[in-house]
């Protein structure tokens, strides 16, 4: 009886053995399984993907990118006079950011030396001709150009074209045989969140690859009219001047520019979609030619909204029209609404002034605006844009706070503003509204609530017979232009 009930513990106890291990092979092969499913969502290169397909997370490593892309990245030096003995590129004219701007360009200089000053920045070929786009900032007054390539030759190179108001500039170098030229990708296309990799020389290291992400699109940083810039935490450094943004295609979808220095992990990159429609132009003739519509223009503030009861905030506000220009003969008037032009949303004052730049001269476009609260649709015949002829983006102000006088022809005169209709700002109190809206002793002011100011007396009472009113318009004029301002009277 004691070897039976012997042998059959013996038995239990080797079937839960058996049993425990079962379990354990099951587990550890679901572990396995379960861990080769997880590698096999991370691939070990970056490749070009199917639309359908599921874009890694964080892509296991950027080797084959890199690869692919270094051979189409080169390092500018330039040659330039000296500016100034103690400072080495001091806010060269054209250029938007100086010393006194928080953005600073990507240009690694050294102190001068015999008059000259020697810096480098960065560029991609994007033919086997070998053009090259760089950036403006990095070339421009240039004596001597040398484009080293990422074999370690190297060419003397020639400026096609410059463009001071995007940024962007054009080379050619001779004789250099089998260039990789790198792809143009899409930036339109490009997402916030999306992978990207900046490629450059930073402080003179040549072919220097970094990674990041998109981190927003659209940025208006101050640099220009036509601002729309690509902000990536990708990390870019003096010397990342016109290098390129590159996507997990390997295409080229911005061009490094500028940096916030003291914010660090945010650079600028511009769009490659507006070097498309600009590079063209720099290999023809040298420089852009931008339509011109002839406006001022400025946002529309919450003020300006209920002043001149509109909907919502959407378009820009027309605070002059250029007599005799396109917009003059297409019968747009000074407080119109301009919500659509040549089939495109118009959100604000750096959108409109971006799609008439890049629309051809002399194409016929349908606008649509809105006047005393009714859509109104116009066709406009664009005309060319002068160099010194720059769409104004008037800023809103309020005016409270101030004493006025009467404009006569010789203060008329002397402040440079056309008629003798209207009332001059002669003082504006510390600390009011209007000092904090920036009025300015000499600014005239010629209309209020849609209405023609004669004089001092007419003024006054079209002041007192608005003071129920939530807000005032006036339509100042300062030196040629002019802007609408919404008062809340206090």
């Amino acid at each position: 009886m004691g070897k039976r009930k012997h042998f059959r513990k013996s038995i239990i106890t080797i079937a839960l053995a058996i049993a425990v291990l079962g379990i354990g092979y099951s587990m550890a092969t679901a572990a396995k399984s379960s861990q080769q499913s997880a590698v096999s969502m991370v691939p070990d290169q970056a490749v070009p993907m199917a639309p359908d397909q599921a874009v890694p997370m964080v892509p296991a490593n950027f080797s084959d990118l890199a690869e692919r892309v270094k051979p189409g990245v080169v390092n500018v030096q330039v040659v330039k006079k000296a500016q100034n003995a103690g400072f080495a590129f001091p806010n060269l004219p054209g250029i938007p950011f100086g010393d006194d701007s928080p953005f600073g360009r990507f240009f690694e200089s050294n102190p001068p030396m015999d008059r000259q000053q020697e810096g480098t920045g960065s560029g991609f070929i994007i033919d086997v001709d070998g053009h090259i786009i760089t950036n403006n900032h990095v070339v421009e007054g240039a004596e001597r150009i040398t484009v080293k390539l990422a074999n370690g030759e190297e060419y003397e190179a020639d400026v096609v074209g410059r463009d001071p108001k995007t940024d962007l500039a054009l080379l050619k170098i001779d004789g250099a045989g089998d260039l990789h030229a790198l792809n143009l990708g899409d930036s339109e296309d490009l997402k916030v969140g999306s992978w990207v990799v900046a490629v450059g020389s930073p402080f003179g290291l040549e072919q220097t690859v970094t990674q990041g992400i998109v981190s927003g699109k659209g940025r208006v940083i101050g640099s220009g009219p036509y601002d729309d810039f690509i902000q990536t935490d990708a990390s870019i450094n003096p010397g990342n001047s016109g290098g390129p943004l590159i996507n997990m295609n390997g295409e080229v979808v911005g061009i490094n520019t500028a940096i916030y220095p003291s914010g660090q992990g945010i650079g600028f990159a511009i769009p490659i979609d507006m070097a498309k429609n600009i590079v063209p132009q720099l290999e023809e003739k040298g420089s852009v030619t931008r339509g011109w519509l002839g406006v001022s223009i400025q946002a529309i503030t919450p003020a300006l909204e209920k002043s001149f009861g509109l909907d919502n905030k959407e378009g820009v506000l027309v605070a002059n029209v250029s007599q005799g220009s396109p917009a003059d003969k297409a019968g747009i008037e000074r407080g119109d609404v301009i919500t659509r032009f040549d089939g495109k949303e118009v959100a604000g004052p750096n959108e409109l002034s971006r799609i008439v730049a890049s629309t051809p001269v002399g194409k016929t476009v349908d606008l649509t605006l809105v006047r005393d609260g009714k859509a109104v649709a116009r066709t406009v015949r664009l005309g060319e844009m002068e160099e010194t002829g720059e769409p104004a983006q008037v800023p809103s102000r309020k005016t409270l706070g101030l004493a006025v006088q009467e404009l006569t022809p010789e203060i008329a005169r002397e402040l440079g503003v056309p008629g003798q209709t209207g009332v001059v700002v002669s003082r504006v109190e510390p600390g009011s509204p209007a000092e904090e809206a920036g009025i300015r002793r000499g600014d005239v002011i010629r209309e209020v609530n849609r209405k023609p100011v004669k004089d001092v007396e007419d003024f006054s009472q079209k002041i007192d017979q608005s003071k129920s009113r939530d807000h005032i318009l006036m339509l100042v004029q300062r030196g040629q232009n002019t802007l609408f301002a919404a008062v809340t009277p206090k």
